[in-house]
């Protein structure tokens, strides 16, 4: 699969990015489409609209495109009854692009994320799915040791149970990225091995249907994660993803169990850091032991021994001020489905409280104010020139930046975590 490195946009503060051969293009599908109302919020640009409704007056450049790729996928492997049936409905369509094009400037908090990812209601339904597909959930869990309950949250957050994965076809949301979209080559793999997919006989072309970006069914695997990872869960030839909930439990397991997962041991654990605790230490990049974590001064909040985990990591999304959690090599497992940091705690929290155990326990500073992507690259160019070195500004709260930042708050006395506020951009531009 094509090595890539995507953050999810509207997350961007908050990503942790991830380089996976396994998984980066699923990782990009699930990042743009895992909440479907994206979809619809998204408001595109003017000149988007307008680069957009140009191309739209042009459809026989899109027709001409279109008999180019047919000989190529049929240089591919593609036979030609698998074109006719998949391409012969195939059309342009600008409000794809429009989605495309869309680059959203301000950012969701984590704890806003968190209250719909997994709202009272969202953990009531997981427990009424787990229930309903109990026997097939414990099945796959023990044929791929990922517990019941990880699969019920992707589920729950990837579509809601599968009531929210998306209304557009697969085949014509990537021909019209591949015809003009930001990620042409992207697009156009994807849609080869979308063909391939029909080709199989795993779905016919008209129910092929996800998101606007090409993620697909009930857990928004792209083609390529499907030709490498879907399972044929319920035995009956095919890998259907968009009707078979065995086929998507199976699939998920297995591409979790590829990506990593280590049964047995818990994707992470909420933590309370000592008073005098190296913030920069809270990074996805160092990793300790949970004795070494523990010699540290680090402690489990619900007051339980630290899980056993050799190779885990310090994460503090909102700072000093908000919860801490002690991740393992689960917690990058699920990353690799999604590289964003919400949406892996959104998954991790989900599937605690699916199982009955409780939420995260510490506050989130809900009273702060998370810094736009101008926001961002200006706090960038001010460390800067500051000689606090942060790298090219690119409005990402990446690792250089938030070091950069924590060199800052140390020379101003303040607590070195790396957390970006409208207050302390305020306070390096007086």
């Amino acid at each position: 699969m094509r090595r890539i490195l995507v953050c999810s946009l509207l997350l961007s503060t908050l990503v942790g990015c991830q380089s996976s051969q396994v998984s980066q293009a699923q990782s990009q599908a699930s990042a743009t489409s895992s909440s479907q109302a994206t979809d619809q919020a998204t408001a595109p640009a003017a000149d988007s609209r307008q680069d957009v409704n140009a191309q739209a007056e042009s459809p026989a450049s899109f027709e001409a495109w279109l008999a180019d790729f047919r000989r190529e996928a049929r240089a591919k492997g593609i036979a030609e009854s698998t074109l006719d049936r998949a391409l012969a409905d195939v059309r342009f369509q600008p409000k794809i692009l429009e989605y495309d094009r869309a680059q959203p400037e301000f950012v969701r908090p984590i704890w806003q994320y968190l209250d719909t990812a997994v709202s009272s209601t969202r953990v009531t339904n997981g427990r009424k799915r787990l229930a309903e597909h109990r026997a097939t959930a414990e099945r796959m869990a023990s044929r791929y040791g990922v517990p019941a309950e990880v699969l019920v949250a992707i589920w729950g957050v990837e579509s809601n149970y599968g009531s929210n994965f998306g209304s557009f076809s697969t085949l014509n949301s990537l021909a019209t990225l591949a015809f003009d979209g930001r990620r042409r080559d992207f697009a156009h793999d994807e849609l080869i091995a979308a063909l391939k997919i029909i080709q199989n006989g795993d779905i016919a072309p008209d129910r092929m249907i996800g998101s606007w970006a090409g993620a697909m069914g009930h857990t928004q695997f792209l083609p390529s994660s499907f030709l490498a990872y879907a399972e044929d869960g319920d035995g009956d030839g095919r890998r259907d993803i968009w009707g078979s909930i065995p086929d998507v439990m199976a699939s998920t397991a297995n591409y979790l169990a590829r990506a990593g997962w280590q049964a047995g041991e818990p994707w992470g654990v909420e933590v309370r850091l000592p008073a005098d605790f190296d913030y920069s230490q809270t990074e996805l990049a160092t990793r300790r032991s949970s004795q070494a974590w523990a010699a540290q001064g680090v402690r489990a909040t619900d007051g339980e021994a630290l899980p056993a985990l050799g190779k885990a990591s310090i994460l503090t999304p909102a700072g000093a001020r908000g919860p801490a959690f002690l991740v393992g090599g689960n917690y990058r497992a699920i990353l690799r489905y999604n590289t964003a940091t919400s949406y892996a705690l959104a998954v991790g929290t989900l599937s605690r409280r699916v199982a009955g155990e409780p939420g995260i326990r510490a506050d989130w500073p809900r009273q702060e104010t998370p810094l736009s992507r101008a926001q961002v690259r200006e706090l960038q160019r001010s460390l800067n020139a500051r000689g606090f070195a942060t790298g090219t500004p690119d409005g990402i709260m990446g690792p250089n930046t938030r070091a950069g930042l924590r060199a800052f708050q140390a020379a101003q006395g303040l607590t070195p975590d790396g957390f970006a506020t409208v207050s302390l951009l305020e306070r390096l531009q007086q």
